[in-house]
């Protein structure tokens, strides 16, 4: 195991650089510290060239973001028949696309909040800006707009008036070519981590609480230090705490994952969870929920690394 040759992809040109630069590093001094004969690369165009002359027996996905996590780098990798971590292409490409994720989550049957969703031409060419006020109608207010492949809550905004949900769709827009709009819903933001393909198993489940100014778990509360408390594992009911952890393993299969993931969900003032999304590539930060879940698992951050990477080789 811990012999083996792995190259650590981090980086890339996703606006997760900055968090994909810290999730690397983080893995590669836990890799080294294993043993490992460790690789570093920093993602750019000469990815296929450098892994075809270093031909590592592995590679640890630590990338964040379009390029890293939307099958793309995992279709290459493929490509050149380096085992790597996390989900295989199909399953990256369905969990980067919330809009695609929340379809499937409907028709599974798994909880969602209610949305709607436009691509540009929309906008553009059929006119979608006049059914905003309807979308409101329908979904209630205050609503909550994303783009709909960004990670790291990159470019979500909350809309509190229909006046406000035009610039915020702009603003979505200017992150990628398609938007969600989905009904907000007040109650506790939970994250839950996944170990495992065949037989997955959930990590504590953290809460995240963000301090005074930040309404909802945004970006600088998720990777500002001091800027959310967490809580793992969480304080939930039983009943609740078991209607999550079957609710994240019925996600997880759902969207095809294999070795890890995080779900993230809300639960409702009545004890009802509702799921968000599910991330393929979860950060590994010192901010970041999963290895926090797997220090209250009794896990070592070098622990959690090392099983993710031997995950790919299972």
């Amino acid at each position: 195991m811990g012999s083996r040759h792995i190259s650590v992809l981090f980086g890339g040109k996703s606006l997760e650089r900055d968090i994909s630069v810290r999730t690397g590093h983080r893995v590669i001094r836990a890799l080294t510290a294993r043993g490992y004969t460790v690789t570093p690369i920093d993602v750019d165009a000469n990815l296929v060239r450098r892994l075809d002359e270093l031909k590592p027996e592995g590679a640890f996905v630590a990338m964040h973001g379009k390029g890293g996590e939307d099958g793309t780098v995992q279709e290459l990798l493929e490509i050149l028949g380096i085992p790597y971590t996390g989900s295989g292409v199909l399953a990256s490409i369905i969990a980067m696309d919330k809009v695609l994720t929340k379809y499937i989550l409907a028709a599974k049957g798994i909880p969602t909040p209610a949305f709607h969703a436009f691509n540009d031409a929309a906008f553009r060419e059929l006119g979608a800006k006049d059914s905003l006020e309807i979308i409101a109608g329908q979904l209630g207010l205050p609503l909550i707009v994303k783009p709909a492949a960004q990670g790291s809550a990159l470019g979500v905004f909350l809309a509190r008036q229909v006046s406000e949900l035009p610039n915020a769709m702009v603003s979505a827009l200017s992150f990628d070519r398609k938007v969600l709009l989905e009904r907000y819903i007040q109650g506790r933001e939970l994250a839950v981590s996944v170990l495992g393909t065949d037989a997955p198993r959930i990590l504590p489940i953290v809460e995240a609480i963000p301090t005074i100014g930040h309404v909802f778990y945004d970006f600088d509360s998720r990777y500002t230090a001091g800027q959310t408390d967490f809580v793992a594992p969480a304080e939930l009911e039983p009943r609740v705490a078991a209607e999550v952890e079957r609710l994240v393993l019925e996600t997880y299969r759902a969207l095809g994952c294999r070795g890890f993931g995080r779900v993230d969900l809300i639960v409702d003032d009545t004890g009802q969870p509702w799921v968000l999304e599910l991330n393929t590539i979860p950060g590994l930060t010192d901010t970041s929920t999963m290895p926090i879940a797997a220090q209250a698992a009794g896990m070592s951050f070098e622990d959690l690394v090392v099983e993710v990477m031997e995950s790919a080789f299972a």
